[in-house]
């Protein structure tokens, strides 16, 4: 009697095989150490999401460089770059076309870094500069010069720039009660949008033809005629800031698990959160005064980020790449696929990122957070 027990606990002992392999954990990330005896953990998938995104911007850099009423094949654009092209190919690459694409590049990755910074500390999906009225407050700043004092492009950006500063500061002491916490910063910001945005109207009625039709180009968004006095303030900008925010990653990733446990983890909360915020307003601020208020960037790169990294954190160097990745293919489309027409960046990020935020709005209300 006791053989055919025996025989049939065996293939229980085998159901159990594949269970234990199913166990298994997925390697989503691996430690390296350094000779001095630093210990880095890398997320392998975040940084292959990050790779193909930098390749991808580089590419659509390289294909944009080339798109023109003077085509220039792909194989000429990186001769001309690495300073073995002809004349005329230098004068349209180096001095027409790379400082667009540059200033495409830097205004992407500003946004998108400066909308991860906001959804994070908000711990909010909504929580961006286009929802808080960020950009909106630098185009107040840039319609003061234009209609009140018809100031230049250099004045227009610096207006641009004091107008978002002020706006940040403005939401962020309206929403600070014993600190700032997310979903009074977003429901803030948003009055603050609808207040700035009537503000706008006014100006604009206030403006003669001339200016009132500067200022509508301008408010819509555009990369035409930038050059390389758009370049360097911006190249100084993220140079200086980037690495400030990334310095603090740790912290704001302490952050999104509640200011007490940040406390009980060693993290100043309330000086890490003005520092960042202030950093994505300057962010924030420094590309809209650079191309205008490029809408839906910051709110869609973060998310789409997030969803190709499956990482629960900030996604701080992702969020930059997918958000210069995102304007550089929105401006090479803005060129190429309306035949003739030529529309402004600014009007396929505003259709792109309309849609995406009605499917966002919809899920976030079938999941109960709305």
């Amino acid at each position: 009697m006791s053989k055919p027990a025996s025989r049939q606990n065996k293939p229980a002992s085998r159901q159990n095989k594949p269970a234990s392999r199913q166990n298994k954990p997925a390697v989503r990330s691996r430690a390296f150490r350094t000779p001095g005896g630093l210990s880095v953990r890398l997320d392998v998938r975040a940084f292959t999401v990050v790779v193909l995104l930098l390749v991808a911007a580089l590419a659509a850099s390289v294909v944009l460089i080339g798109t023109g009423d003077f085509p220039i094949p792909a194989a000429d654009v990186l001769r001309t770059l690495a300073g073995n092209g002809d004349a005329g190919q230098e004068f349209i690459v180096n001095e027409l076309r790379l400082p667009r694409v540059l200033v495409g590049l830097l205004v992407g990755a500003s946004l998108g870094l400066g909308g991860a910074l906001f959804q994070s500390i908000s711990r909010n999906p909504l929580g961006s500069p286009d929802v808080l009225g960020l950009g909106q407050g630098a185009t107040a700043g840039a319609l003061v010069m234009i209609v009140l004092f018809s100031g230049s492009a250099t004045q227009v950006a610096l207006g641009a720039l004091v107008g978002g500063l002020a706006t940040g500061l403005a939401i962020y002491l309206l929403a600070w009660k014993r600190g700032v916490h997310g979903y009074r910063l977003v429901l803030v910001g948003i009055g603050v949008s609808a207040i700035v945005t009537a503000v706008n109207g006014y100006l604009l009625t206030k403006a003669d033809l001339v200016d009132a039709a500067r200022a509508v180009v301008w408010m819509t968004g555009s990369l035409n005629g930038r050059d390389w006095s758009q370049v360097w303030p911006l190249l100084v900008m993220c140079a200086v800031l980037v690495p400030l925010v990334l310095g603090n990653a740790r912290g704001l990733r302490m952050m999104e698990m509640g200011d007490d446990v940040s406390y009980a983890l060693g993290v100043r909360v309330e000086r890490v959160r003005l520092l960042l915020m202030v950093s994505a307003v300057l962010l924030t601020a420094g590309a809209t005064a650079a191309a205008g208020p490029v809408s839906f960037v910051a709110l869609t790169a973060p998310q789409l980020a997030r969803r190709l990294t499956r990482s629960p954190g900030p996604n701080l160097v992702p969020s930059l790449c997918m958000g210069a990745t995102l304007l550089i293919v929105a401006d090479w489309a803005s060129q190429r696929a309306f035949g003739a027409d030529q529309l402004p960046v600014g009007v396929v990020t505003g259709v792109l990122g309309g849609v995406y935020l009605l499917w966002l709005l919809v899920t976030e209300r079938k999941a109960g957070r709305v």
